[in-house]
């Protein structure tokens, strides 16, 4: 819901998102199209559905393999199952370039190495819900290099994937990001990732979200920037609906931004404390639902 929301004005810069929507920023949802990142996301689900146990991160590349096809091919090939066989997901919607080479050139880890773009948080939020949080940063991070060879891209993603971790099991927003944040102390190669969580924390402490108070923290196109200002958002506000506007009201990612601080949401608060008349309308609804129900069932 959040990506859909947000991919509405991708590439857009603020001035063009206040004429176009109004000062109070992108408060509805004129179009239903989810980009690469929930579609990414979603296959990062089915590998780990698909998944024997010690073979996670292998399954998963497979899945993104799958994934680049629906990038390449207009429709379903012959004999296509799972998600490779939905004709919705064979539509491109501005996929990030290291993550269609970094697949291309076979996905395997140390691939485009000074990369570090949000492609690789975006689609982590799923490691979370099936693991401890040691053990789903773990696994985002390498996952992470199968198509970013950048250590602040996999210390990105492992972040979003032990916060989401957290709050499964019950820890409060600021308790989840603070546990994250103290994991990310640790290492010096995760210290952008850490810097930028750490100016988040503060931020949402004296500034309440709102459209285009994100700007000290990026624009989320690299993937501190894009983790950062949906941990604003999610620290800021409780109000679902009015964090979401906040994170994807701003120039830059708005996809991406909106598309994590979704999956923060919904780990923290659940499925109904989203606004229904949006929920209702994203694009592949019943897709996310049957997988959403299949990784909760196991």
């Amino acid at each position: 819901m959040g990506d859909a929301l947000g991919y509405q004005v991708e590439f857009d810069s603020w001035p063009q998102i206040a004429a176009d929507y109004g000062p109070g920023g992108v408060a509805e949802l004129r179009y239903n199209r989810v980009s690469d990142d929930t579609q990414m996301t979603l296959f990062t689900v089915e590998g780990l559905l698909q998944a024997q146990p010690g073979a996670e991160a292998e399954s998963v590349r497979l899945a993104y393999l799958r994934w680049l096809v629906t990038q390449q091919e207009p429709m379903p090939p012959m004999g296509s199952r799972g998600l490779a066989a939905l004709p919705w997901l064979y539509a491109r919607r501005a996929p990030g370039n290291a993550c269609l080479s970094g697949l291309a050139a076979g996905g395997e880890p140390g691939v485009n190495p000074d990369s570090k773009g949000c492609g690789t948080v975006m689609r982590s939020a799923p490691f979370g819900l099936r693991h401890s949080p040691a053990e789903a940063y773990a696994l985002a991070e390498a996952c992470s290099a199968f198509t970013h060879g950048h250590p602040t891209a996999g210390a990105a993603a492992g972040a979003l994937a032990m916060i989401v971790a957290h709050l499964m099991e019950g820890a409060s927003p600021q308790r989840a990001v603070s546990a994250t944040l103290l994991h990310l102390q640790r290492s010096l190669d995760r210290s952008e990732t850490a810097d930028a969580l750490q100016k988040a924390y503060s931020l949402a402490g004296n500034v309440p979200p709102g459209p285009n108070t994100c700007t000290p923290l990026g624009e989320g196109w690299i993937a501190e920037e894009a983790l950062a200002i949906a941990v604003y958002c999610f620290l800021g506000t409780d109000d679902v609906r009015a964090g979401l506007v906040a994170s994807v009201s701003h120039g830059g990612d708005s996809d991406s931004t909106g598309a994590i601080l979704g999956n923060l949401y919904g780990a923290a608060y659940g499925h109904a404390a989203l606004p229904r008349e949006w929920a209702s309308q994203a694009e592949g609804r019943e897709t996310i639902a049957a997988l959403a129900e299949k990784l909760s069932g196991e």
